[in-house]
């Protein structure tokens, strides 16, 4: 089977996901696809997977182990780590799916995600830690990923200066800086703060 013919096959796939086993198999799917056609250097038999309900805005993200005295660029020897596995390589790191974000992002999102993630996965099993730094960047630019990934939940509350008219914050839900956002000023004019939510009503404060 051609590169071409399964790529349109996972595009069905994903348009069929109906229930979180479905996503994870979907996900799986993919990013076995995507390990092969950008070679990636990940060992999936060290990555588990699982799908959250209650993440709010991140679409996905990487459960793993803390290690100390790890640097992103320092190969790691997992064979001296007491965090190392039964065989002696690198433990299991978790993969965990929102499957609100799932809903919220077409095919193209997604996957862009799910590469994000694989960057991660990849730091992690090399160097014992991941971050968003130089070397990540230039990876997720070779896969045509992005650093960051957007955040799917709509802000309840967006706070803007007064002066430059610039937003300052987004809060998802009621706190203080939304309740008492009149006793703050903006950091980029030293001005005062309108709080408003997204469909143009302010708040009462």
């Amino acid at each position: 089977m051609s590169e071409g013919v399964f790529a349109g096959g996972l595009r069905r796939e994903f348009e069929t996901v109906g229930s979180h086993e479905e996503l994870i198999a979907f996900s799986r799917d993919y990013c076995e696809y995507a390990v092969s056609e950008f070679e990636l250097s990940v060992a999936f038999s060290r990555v588990s997977w699982e799908v959250s309900t209650r993440a709010k805005r991140r679409a996905a993200a990487v459960k793993r182990p803390k290690v100390s005295e790890t640097a992103v660029g320092d190969p790691i020897d997992w064979s001296e780590r007491p965090t190392v596995a039964e065989d002696g390589g690198a433990p299991t790191c978790t993969v965990s799916l929102s499957w609100r974000a799932f809903e919220s992002f077409d095919y193209e999102e997604w996957t862009a995600t799910l590469r994000h993630e694989l960057v991660h996965v990849e730091q992690f099993q090399r160097f014992g830690t991941t971050d968003h730094g130089p070397a990540f960047r230039r990876r997720a630019a070779a896969l045509d990923a992005p650093v960051r990934v957007r955040h799917f939940a709509t802000p309840a509350y967006l706070l803007t200066c007064t002066d430059c008219e610039n937003v300052v914050a987004r809060r998802y839900r009621d706190c203080k800086l939304v309740r008492e956002y009149e006793s703050y000023v903006s950091s980029c004019c030293g001005a005062s703060l309108e709080c408003e939510s997204p469909d143009g009503a302010a708040s009462d404060g």
